[in-house]
């Protein structure tokens, strides 16, 4: 395993030790990160405008279009050791 898999795996296990709840703006950055990182561009058709939740969450993974894996995981690294102080 590479030491960015190493560590983009720990970053997802650090994420849970936070004391406070992140912002909702702070959760959706991480979770299109990690769908970036662990699956590539979004796939499958945009939620419905009564899913306001998965429609978010969709559009917040579909910015990251074209973002290689390793930029993502990276970007996630620094974000979860951002939050982490």
């Amino acid at each position: 395993m590479s030491d960015l898999n190493a560590a983009f795996e720990q970053a997802q296990k650090d994420i849970k030790t936070l004391t406070e709840r992140p912002s909702n703006d702070d959760l959706l950055s991480l979770y299109a990160l990690y769908k970036q990182g662990a699956e590539g561009d979004v796939s499958g058709k945009r939620p419905g405008m009564l899913d306001m939740v998965g429609r978010a969450k969709y559009d917040a993974w579909a910015k990251l279009k074209g973002t290689d894996s390793d930029t993502a995981k990276q970007q996630y690294i620094d974000k979860v050791q951002s939050m982490l102080g």
